[in-house]
């Protein structure tokens, strides 16, 4: 029994993992016990050294002092104040005003304003939670199906995970090791057209179910005209000023992610200024959600640092390795199996717990595999976002459940009963737009120019080719001194001698 632990104490190890997740203990402390639980019994075993733990504290440190995680508390910030100062409550009802009078019209304005918002915000509850709070009574009074509403805005306030400066973007960027501004550039394509695929689909049940998702009444329009264009210009100015000063300066490479970030932040309390929204009890919201969700992703962040110690150091990277070479199709079938994993396990695990735990494993396999890391973790963050709108446990879906009507109600502009919206409605209109993410899933993978297309890799050199040109330009200069025969290259970064610096002066 002793050998046979030994002999696998990683798949072990990762089963007690998946044993412990599956039974509700939380992701950060089921992650620090594996580790330190399995490190303790390698040690027992001889199979690791007594000092391996020496390493945590380091390891520790060096996620504290990680600038780029640094983005996470301003995005979420500027997210939360926007969310709380009216912006998306205005760009609603303009924008659905606009759309009004076509089939459809008030999803389309739902699309428009999540991928706007996704592109302001970065934060997939603060999207989906203004949405249904605002859209959602609209759509009910004027007879949507309550299946399209509610997929529409939880599938809408999703593109808050994958258009830019998500959030997910910045764990995975700093999970697979690679630049922050590279993640954002490659996500930006895939990112948009997620959004017109979500549009396509409100145009095909326009077309075969007209009665889904009825126009605007006459009545219910009231902007037309100049009023209308001006206040379409006026909402559209702020949030689009917003993603130039945040996305526009780290893409130009004016400005870091994280000073991006502060940015963002700074940008959005002038808007809330400017609103005259701006006060003690906003700020105080922001600042504690802020600090509790940034709290979260740094505990599971340690609690992943403490198995991947373990795990590593029982040559479970190995294993993973070998478990996914070993399949059949090379990187073609490597790819597919992740993919569908991936798949299964958003069901039970949102998005930071697979990306602190699965993400990890993969990145190694791929890079050696040749596989580009920065396509890799965009294909990855579109997958994910599927356990988003997983029934039963995306929380897009818990979001947009705790603000949807759980009882008949009357409307307050119709006065008509209008009936609750029941969680079952909710789960299958999540439906078809998971069937849209696998879809992009499958175009990512078929099409990687859209990720790797705008990326700028800068000059690529052949390490060979350069030191053949070093051969020919300085002929052995491997067994030369470029510094003259007789000479020491030290004595170019030494001090000369007082009476020869005078020589020199003189």
């Amino acid at each position: 029994m002793i050998e046979f632990i030994a002999a696998n104490l990683a798949p072990i190890m990762f089963a007690a993992l998946v044993f412990f997740l599956l039974c509700g203990y939380p992701v950060a402390f089921a992650l620090a016990a594996n580790g330190l639980l399995f490190g303790l019994v390698g040690i027992e075993l001889d199979l690791l050294p007594p000092a391996l733990f020496q390493a945590l504290p380091e390891r520790i440190f060096g996620i504290m002092a990680n600038d780029t995680l640094l983005a996470i508390p301003f995005f979420t910030f500027m997210g939360l104040i926007l969310e709380r100062s009216g912006m998306a409550e205005d760009l609603l009802d303009t924008i659905g005003q606009l759309f009004g009078p076509m089939r459809g019209g008030l999803a389309y304005a739902v699309i428009f304003v999540g991928a706007l918002l996704a592109a302001t915000t970065g934060v997939v509850a603060a999207s989906v939670i203004s949405m249904g709070l605002i859209s959602l009574p609209i759509m009910l009074r004027y007879g949507y199906d309550r299946r399209l509403a509610t997929g529409v805005i939880a599938a809408s306030g999703t593109l808050a995970q994958i258009i830019p400066p998500s959030l997910v973007l910045i764990v995975m960027a700093d999970q697979l090791g690679r630049s922050v501004g590279d993640m954002y550039a490659g996500a930006l394509v895939p990112g948009l057209i997620l959004s017109s695929l979500y549009a396509g689909y409100v145009l095909l049940v326009t077309l075969v179910f007209p009665k889904a998702a009825p126009a605007l009444p006459p009545e219910a329009r009231s902007l037309r005209g100049m009023e209308l264009a001006s206040r379409v210009l006026f909402s559209l100015i702020p949030p689009l000023v917003l993603i130039f000063l945040v996305l526009g300066t780290i893409f130009l490479g004016i400005a870091t992610p994280t000073e991006g970030g502060a940015m963002g932040a700074s940008g959005a309390l002038i808007l809330a200024l400017v609103k005259r929204k701006l006060d003690v009890s906003l700020l105080r919201q922001a600042m504690d959600t802020t600090a509790k969700l940034s709290a979260f992703v740094i505990f599971i962040l340690i609690g992943s640092s403490v198995f991947g110690l373990t795990f590593r150091g029982v040559n479970g990277d190995l294993w993973v390795e070998h478990l996914l070479t070993s399949v059949p199709g090379g990187e073609t079938g490597f790819l597919i199996v992740v993919n569908v994993m991936v798949f299964l396990l958003a069901f039970f695990l949102d998005f930071f717990e697979l990306a602190f735990i699965v993400v990890p494993l993969l990145a190694p396999v791929a890079e050696k595999m040749g596989i580009d890391l920065i396509w890799f973790g965009v294909l990855l963050s579109v997958n994910m976002q599927t356990s988003f709108m997983h029934p039963p446990f995306g929380f897009a879906l818990f979001f947009l459940r705790s603000v949807a009507p759980v009882h008949d109600y009357i409307d307050k502009v119709t006065g008509k009963l209008t009936g609750k919206i029941t969680t079952g409605q909710i789960y299958w209109g999540a439906v078809p737009f998971v069937c849209i993410q696998i879809v992009m899933v499958a175009l990512v993978l078929m099409f990687p120019g859209m990720v790797t297309h705008f990326l700028d890799r800068g000059p690529k050199l052949d390490p060979a080719a350069v030191e053949e040109q070093l051969q020919i330009e300085i002929p052995n200069y491997g067994n030369t001194n470029p510094f003259g025969p007789g000479s020491n290259p030290q004595d170019l970064f030494s001090t000369p001698p007082a009476d020869e610096a005078e020589t020199k002066a003189d």
